[in-house]
């Protein structure tokens, strides 16, 4: 089982606690200091961009996570003793096969749906290539994007999946707190202030539906290749100005957002249709026990 991983190593439910504070205390003081500055996100970002260039924009934006997954892999390897195959799966190995089959699962999904909207609406888009920019956004963005939604696998579906369940001796409960938690994440996001808190909603489904891979399947195979195709497809396919990604993407969105029921679409349609693949595919069963059911009592003695 998939959250007993968190058993493979040196246990002591202290040690859980300083990552999340650690990350969490960031996230919040990032949101906060957004409030104090009042000033409008989209402005402030494209001032950035106009001062830095995409380019070091892309690079200060996503580059701490190479700091963030590395000090995680340490703190699992060095204080935990548990090795990084634990954490990601229940296999013997980390299955790449599952990682590469959902990348290209959704990568599909984002190129077909972005062809359809180009051609229903074409000047609602702006063919923003140039060979030399696009690139050194595909060298930065095959490099940072992986490590970065790895980061947030890792983190949520990984760390706090396995804490969570080993303190509560649960599964509803990592389940809920970590897809709700991971939502709430995105809340400083340019497109929560341009779309407004119904965004929220689809932060949130995505967060259990990367959940719901994950504690299925019994592992984080699929949730990383799902969320690597979603950021690193998008930012070299298209973006627009008011998108926490600006990059030199081949398209630039131009149109104003419209809140309706197409941001909705993935989670109410897309994300089922997602699951009723992967639970043909995988043969997932047992579903009440794997997201709601009990952890089974602990083997060791905690230190």
């Amino acid at each position: 089982m998939y959250i007993e991983q968190g058993r493979k190593g040196k246990l002591g439910m202290w040690k859980y606690l300083f990552p999340p504070l650690g990350f969490f205390g960031l996230m919040i003081l990032n949101f906060l200091v957004s409030l104090l500055i009042g000033a409008d996100t989209e402005t402030v970002m494209q001032d950035q961009i106009e001062t830095l260039g995409k380019p070091l924009f892309f690079l200060i934006a996503v580059g701490p996570f190479v700091v963030f997954l590395g000090a995680l892999f340490f703190w699992v390897k060095i204080v935990h003793q548990q090795s990084i195959t634990s954490l990601t799966t229940s296999r013997k190995k980390i299955d790449w096969k599952r990682v590469f089959f959902m990348f290209g699962l959704m990568a599909l999904y984002i190129c077909i749906t972005t062809y359809i909207g180009y051609i229903i609406a074409p000047d609602d888009y702006e063919i923003n290539f140039q060979l030399q920019p696009f690139l050194i956004l595909a060298i930065m963005a095959l490099i940072l994007v992986p490590i970065q939604t790895s980061f947030e696998e890792y983190f949520f579906r990984g760390y706090l999946m396995q804490g969570l369940g080993i303190a509560t001796k649960t599964k509803w409960i990592p389940f809920v707190i970590t897809s709700v938690t991971f939502g709430l994440m995105h809340i400083a996001n340019p497109e929560v202030s341009k779309l407004g808190p119904i965004i929220m909603v689809y932060y949130i489904g995505t967060g259990f539906f990367l959940a719901i891979m994950t504690l299925m399947d019994e592992g984080l195979e699929l949730a990383l290749g799902f969320h690597a195709a979603n950021n690193l497809v998008t930012a070299m396919l298209v973006t627009s100005t008011w998108t926490a990604f600006q990059t030199d993407s081949v398209l630039l969105y131009t149109a104003e957002p419209e809140v309706n029921l197409e941001i909705l679409f993935p989670v109410l349609i897309i994300f089922p249709a997602f699951l009723f693949i992967l639970t043909k595919k995988y043969k997932w069963s047992g579903w009440k026990d794997k997201l709601f059911g009990k952890i089974e009592p602990e083997l060791q003695t905690e230190e």
